[in-house]
């Protein structure tokens, strides 16, 4: 058998970028080479129904040798990787038996993974650690998930002596862009609960979010001759700066943590002409989150007011909601997460998701579905890593939720 490890590995070497500004469902073709090969595989382990729908869908079922009837259990993760970094060409490296100090990761570029910045990472001393190269983020996000639920399927089907319910996998597109579910059909995906493998740090147990909205902001000025501009130049540079100005300072993302929201801008693209800026507002609390749209709408209108109607315009869209509404009547299947993981000796760490996972619209389309750790840390970015170890508890929490639900 192939370990989580290697199936990570080989995972990674695939580029599965998606891209926002793309409207098809997979965002860039490129996806769909490894989705295929998901399906591909599941098929070689003797799943038979495993196939990749239209939208890039990949569905499996691993029938229950049960005699009694238990609830179908599934585990999702999604396969493309955020636009904010590369992900081509990804060239990992492996540090066996860490010694809990800082990792070069370009000696060239000056790259370094410091403890100072990442204290978090002495916790992984002696473990074997994989990292980038300092150039691309690494793809724990969430090729870490889908290996995990690779290996687990790779385990039961060449272990029939283990006796588990109706188990089913899925693997999506387009997480990254808030797009990972809006085709994915849950009545033919068959499972009554489910788990998102998405999440960062061992123990990580997550079955609330943040209510999430995107705006795309444009701005038209009107240039002409810096000579001969006075009373008539209108910089949309300026009023773009203006705008992010009117935003309260302490709401950015780097001056908050745990229920507090955010608005984060993310693009800035501007001439004098015209400015285009994109933001994204986040926030736990569904009042503070309608605030939050309230006030980016009110500064619209107000420079809307200054400098005539029609010079900025906002398209504030909602991408999900809270899921934890949608879960805590199901709270039984947290318990038996925490459960999963006590009997793997890790520790349960519950705490809100300062982010997104497809969990969340998938709860709303009716299938409760917490998120669970996949291993890594920093994802988005250049200094992403991911401990081997951690990985293979997330394996062998699978493998007792699973079991758990079996028992039941």
């Amino acid at each position: 058998m192939e370990t989580v490890k290697d199936k990570f590995l080989r995972y990674i070497s695939y580029d599965t970028q998606s891209n926002e500004d793309n409207e098809n469902q997979p965002s860039t073709e490129k996806q769909l080479i490894l989705l295929k090969l998901l399906a591909e595989e599941l098929k070689g382990m003797g799943i038979a129904d495993a196939a990749m729908d239209e939208y890039g869908y990949v569905m499996a079922t691993i029938p229950s040798n049960l005699k009694k009837e238990v609830p179908a259990v599934g585990f999702i993760a999604h396969v493309d990787t955020a636009p904010d970094a590369s992900g081509k060409d990804i060239k990992p490296q492996i540090i066996s038996n860490y010694n809990g100090e800082d990792i070069v990761l370009n000696k060239g570029k000056g790259i370094t993974l410091k403890t100072s910045d990442f204290p978090e990472m002495t916790a992984y001393k002696g473990e074997t650690m994989i990292t980038t190269d300092g150039t691309t983020l690494l793809g724990a996000d969430d090729k870490a998930g889908v290996a995990e639920i690779m290996a687990v399927a790779e385990y039961l089907t060449s272990h029939p002596e283990v006796e588990h319910g109706p188990v089913k996998i899925a693997f999506t597109p387009d997480e990254e862009i808030g797009r990972g579910v809006v085709k994915f059909d849950v009545r033919k995906f068959g499972a009554k609960y489910a788990y998102t493998m998405d999440g960062g740090a061992v123990g990580e147990l997550e079955f609330e979010n943040f209510n999430a909205a995107s705006t795309k902001i444009h701005i038209q000025g009107s240039n002409l001759h810096p000579g001969y501009a006075k009373g008539k130049m209108v910089n949309s540079i300026i009023i773009g700066c203006e705008l992010n100005g009117m935003l309260p300072v302490e709401q950015r993302p780097e001056f908050t943590e745990k229920y507090e929201g955010f608005f984060h801008i993310i693009g800035f693209k501007g001439t004098v002409e015209e400015t285009t800026i994109q933001y994204i507002i986040r926030d736990h609390d569904m009042q503070k989150f309608e605030a939050k749209k309230k006030m980016m709408q009110d500064v619209v209108d107000f420079l809307n007011r200054k400098y005539g109607e029609g010079t900025v315009t906002a398209e504030i869209k909602d991408q999900y909601y809270n899921m934890r509404k949608m879960i805590e009547p199901h709270y039984h299947i947290v318990a038996i997460a925490v459960q999963a993981m006590e009997a793997a000796g890790v520790k349960p760490i519950i705490q809100p998701i300062r982010g997104g996972t497809d969990g969340a619209n998938l709860s709303f389309k009716g299938l409760p579905c917490p998120n669970l750790f996949a291993g890594g840390h920093n994802f988005h970015g250049k200094l992403e890593y991911v401990p081997v170890e951690s990985m293979e508890k997330a394996e062998k929490v699978i493998l007792n939720i699973i079991k758990i639900f079996a028992e039941r």
